[in-house]
């Protein structure tokens, strides 16, 4: 039973730290099937979690924070969009432009305000996001197997959480089940074709490119108003580029982006807890080389396991409309 409540730890642990995941795979997933690469998933989460923070700081409500980084994910989408969509720039070198100037910003403006090193002061109370208690976590706790997991996997999570798991059948369903999803797809294959039927491209594109940018702002203010306590400069730590490694190792489908986010989640997971252990023959692993593990083991897996990824036809090449 301990070994069963140890890795019942490990899951619980690694599905708050795959959320952030999740949700730049999303983001990426809309904005990548709509023909519209982000590189910069990273920058959007890190301004959402530090726009987070320092709201829910300035205000006490977690609530007012959530909202926070969301409005400046989206002003970020807005900004990597017209300058791909509108003015035909290069993808690729928007992203990495946009997560530069966010890094770089977060940290200045953390300082300038707080004196801390561009940290924010520690969140607590009601500027936090309280964990969720679902009905029945307390008297099933005690039934075997299933209790346990219930009361410490599924419920106890805060509200991004529970966001974020909606969030992957709802993808699949706009994307699969609804015209809007139909023309988002049309428009990453052959967007010639949709203009042919006399549909906005550059509309299509900016509500696919605003769909990343909300999610990518729900995991940004989950990592600094729930996972941590306020924010720390350059918090996500890479979690926008391994989530673009899962959404190729998920070949751009929802529910495989799910898993392979867990699977990432639970690597992280499993580093952290790895810290300290003295292992038979080899004694205690460095600590770098365990905060080393998950990114290593996505490169493995990346070029291990993947196979052939075919990503959508128009990924990255603006459309210019034919006269």
């Amino acid at each position: 039973m301990e070994t069963y409540l140890l890795a019942l730890g490990i899951l619980d642990s690694g599905t708050r730290l795959a959320v952030p995941l999740l949700c730049a795979c999303l983001a990426g997933l809309y904005s990548e099937k709509a023909g519209v690469v982000d590189i910069g998933l990273e920058g959007k989460l890190l301004g959402a979690a530090f726009a987070s923070a320092t709201t829910a700081l300035a205000t006490g409500s977690a609530l007012l924070g959530l909202m926070a980084g969301i409005a400046i994910s989206l002003m970020l989408a807005l900004v990597h969009g017209f300058a791909c969509i509108t003015q035909r720039g290069n993808q690729i070198v928007t992203g990495v432009a946009i997560n530069v100037l966010v890094a770089g910003l977060t940290a200045l403006l953390g300082h300038a305000w707080y004196k801390q090193g561009g940290r924010t002061p520690s969140l607590e109370g009601a500027a936090r996001l309280n964990e969720i208690q679902l009905p029945f976590a307390a008297p099933l706790e005690s039934v075997p197997i299933l209790g346990p997991f219930y009361a410490e996997v599924v419920s106890g999570h805060a509200l991004p959480v529970y966001l974020a798991f909606l969030a992957v059948p709802l993808t699949w369903f706009l994307l699969y089940r609804t015209r809007w999803g139909l023309r988002i797809r049309a428009v990453g294959e052959n967007p010639a074709a949709v203009d042919t039927a006399g549909i906005s491209i550059a509309r299509l594109r900016y509500s696919a490119v605003l769909a990343c940018g909300l999610l990518c702002g729900i995991g940004g203010a989950y990592m600094s108003v729930a996972l941590a306590a306020g924010f720390l400069p350059h918090m996500t730590a890479g979690k926008g580029f391994i989530a673009l490694a899962a959404l190729i190792f998920a070949k751009w489908r929802p529910v495989a982006a799910l898993w392979a986010c867990l699977l990432f989640g639970l690597l992280d997971a499993a580093a952290i807890r790895l810290q300290g252990v003295v292992l038979p023959g080899i004694g205690e692993v460095p600590v770098q080389a365990i905060q080393a593990l998950p990114y290593m083991l996505t490169v493995i897996l990346l070029a291990g396991f993947v196979g052939r990824a075919i990503p959508p036809k128009a990924s990255g090449v603006p459309y210019v409309k034919e006269r």
